[in-house]
């Protein structure tokens, strides 16, 4: 059995941030990884009773706090257990995830839980460098499923990925003035800062806000509009579909299509779709951009016990 643990750190934190493509330190979720047998790994990851982003709804863990463990991942299993080289670019195609409100709980200190892995559908290029995988992954809290996803992403040499982007690669900014936030109440959020949406008039309909200069969804600097942000919107956009505070976001089924720009208007939509039990509210979440749709998202909130 391998197992792969670096010193502690004042965080408690011991996957380093380029493990996971991350700078911030204070960022990185994942703590150990180890793997019984081939393509299969288990990952332990940390949560924080308390970040600036990721907040508590009604005494429980945020569930895109899932969503960024899953997404950290990516990388460190595709440079600890692949050996494919820092540098290269990872790009999402899809992914769906769900979380069990009653095991999300927040404590007095920190979450603790393990990531349970199979990698499937692994494709190599003819150099034997990593090309793409699919995760399959269970999460595990004190011995309580916490949750499940299933995600899949390409991987791409810095050259590759220059040709791909064409006049995109290295474009790290949107051109012009930020549009103005939503209100943060009507998105379930506290601060303005964290307000991913503009207004535009119409019911339901949203632009996108690239606020590269936000601490957590551009921790780093990037081309287009990171996966998290997508997610993000489509949490807010659901969020004010539903309009209710006790609405829990326990379930999201994402495709990434093409990448989002900073160049042009990105149009984010929400539609009711159907629920398959009567305490949740499924919406349907579409990012549009230049006429052509470049994700989406079907958000099931859960109505918790409380608010009934």
């Amino acid at each position: 059995m391998l197992v792969h643990t670096l010193p502690p750190k004042p965080t408690g934190l011991t996957v380093s941030p380029q493990d996971v493509h991350k700078r911030n330190t204070s960022e990185v979720f994942l703590t150990s990884w180890d793997s019984h047998r081939p393509d299969t790994f288990v990952v332990s990851a940390r949560w924080p009773s308390r970040h600036r982003f990721y907040l508590a709804h009604n005494g429980l863990h945020d569930p895109l706090l899932f969503a960024e463990s899953v997404r950290q991942c990516f990388p460190l299993l595709s440079h600890a257990g692949y050996d494919l080289p820092y540098g290269h670019h990872l790009i999402w195609q899809y992914l769906s995830y769900e979380v069990t409100p009653s095991v999300m709980g927040i404590g007095t200190g920190p979450t603790d839980l393990d990531l349970h892995i199979t990698c499937s559908d692994i494709r190599r290029r003819h150099n034997g460098e990593l090309a793409a995988l699919t995760l399959h992954v269970t999460a595990l809290r004190d011995g309580k499923h916490l949750g499940g996803a299933q995600a899949r992403f390409s991987c791409h040499a810095p050259s590759v990925y220059r040709r791909l982007r064409g006049s995109y690669a290295g474009m790290t900014d949107a051109p012009g003035a930020l549009p103005p936030a939503e209100a943060a109440h009507l998105v379930s959020r506290n601060d303005e800062d964290d307000v991913v949406l503009s207004p535009t008039g119409e019911q339901r309909v949203w632009l996108l806000r690239n606020d590269t200069s936000h601490p957590v969804l551009f921790d780093h600097p990037v081309d287009h509009s990171p996966g998290m942000l997508l997610l993000e919107a489509s949490r807010q956009a659901a969020l004010a579909h539903v309009h209710t505070e006790h609405a829990y976001p326990a379930r999201f089924e994402s495709t990434f299509f093409q990448f989002s720009e900073f160049d042009a208007p990105c149009r984010i939509t929400a539609e009711e779709f159907p629920a398959y039990d009567r305490n949740d509210r499924r919406t349907q979440v579409l990012a549009t951009q230049n006429g052509e749709l470049t994700f989406s998202s079907v958000v099931t909130a859960h109505v918790l016990p409380s608010a009934s």
